[in-house]
């Protein structure tokens, strides 16, 4: 299991030829570190006198961004995430959209915590949440190739339709979400917070 490697196994084992682990192992991994950074940021506002209007909030966004983040280091598995060099069935095929789908609105959702951590939470890791935006703007977006990739092999049209559909309301909102960010930081600068 791909969880269960060393971060030298694992960028070693993306490096060969083989295509395990590839683009979507990748991209849940950036997942993974934009929820780990947004917990850790939350985490650190937690119990600060400074903030403690908000420590209610950011125990809230910390659980919630520790479950998106088991959940998605269980699915870098490559029995769950890659697909052979082998033609892949229509059903094979929903299914891969569908478990990228779900990753995509997962770590979209946490954009938007990631937002309110970067106005709300602990001002000395203001880096760290920058880091998280952009891990977690590349998780949606790989994610989002992913599901393009593998509607060329879905049959359902309509199904194919609505997720095509869904797909180019989230990247817009990715990009959306983390250009209000880094407007935010352009307004603000990083002087004086």
């Amino acid at each position: 299991m791909i969880a269960n490697l060393t971060i030298k196994e694992f960028l070693e084992k993306t490096a060969c030829r083989d295509t395990v682990p590839g683009g979507e192992s990748v991209s849940a991994l950036n997942g993974i570190i934009a929820t780990a950074l947004t917990e850790m940021v939350a985490n650190r506002t937690i119990g600060n006198k400074k903030y403690a209007e908000v420590a209610g909030q950011m125990k809230t966004i910390a659980t919630e961004a520790s479950i998106i983040r088991e959940r998605l280091l269980r699915n870098t598995d490559p029995g769950t995430c890659v697909v052979d060099d082998s033609v892949v069935s229509p059903d094979a095929a929903k299914e891969k959209v569908e478990a990228s789908m779900q990753v995509a609105e997962e770590i979209a959702s946490v954009m938007e915590a990631i937002i309110y951590v970067a106005h709300k939470g602990d001002r000395t890791a203001l880096s760290d949440v920058c880091v998280a935006m952009l891990e977690a703007r590349s998780c949606v977006l790989g994610a989002l190739i992913n599901v393009r990739i593998y509607l060329g092999a879905v049959a359902d049209e309509a199904f194919a339709g609505r997720m095509k559909e869904k797909a180019i309301h989230l990247a817009s909102e990715a990009n959306r979400i983390e250009t209000k960010l880094f407007d935010w930081i352009k307004v603000n600068d990083y002087r004086g917070r």
